[in-house]
């Protein structure tokens, strides 16, 4: 099979609607080739991510949290504060991992997927 590369525009958009899109894409649910126990030859570019519709209450609101594993070890950054340290390309990937089903091929799976601010 061909590798096939999905370009989503973000302009205009919100977080959700295009992650969700990415995520199908990166899946292979858009190809006609879809297996679930395998990775695709498929890469989605996700363009012009600055541009993206976040309110100002969703950047409050939402929290990112993990776990060190030490006590006391539970770190938490909302939206506005990853935006403003690692950029809205971290905000856009984590989204998009999220929404990838928690197995084997995740990984490999997530490297397919590039964000271009």
């Amino acid at each position: 099979m061909q590798p096939v590369t999905y370009t989503i525009d973000a302009s205009g958009r919100t977080l959700g609607r295009v992650a969700s899109e990415a995520a199908h894409a990166l899946l292979g649910k858009r190809t006609a080739h879809f297996v679930k126990n395998e990775v695709l030859p498929v890469k989605v570019v996700i363009t012009n991510a600055k541009k993206l519709v976040i309110s100002e209450k969703k950047a409050r609101a939402t929290v990112y949290r993990h776990y060190t594993g030490y006590p006391g070890g539970l770190r938490e950054m909302t939206m506005k504060e990853m935006t403003d340290k690692k950029g809205i390309e971290a905000v856009v990937i984590k989204t998009v991992d999220g929404m990838i089903p928690r197995n084997k091929l995740r990984k490999e799976r997530m490297k397919r997927l590039t964000v271009e601010a």
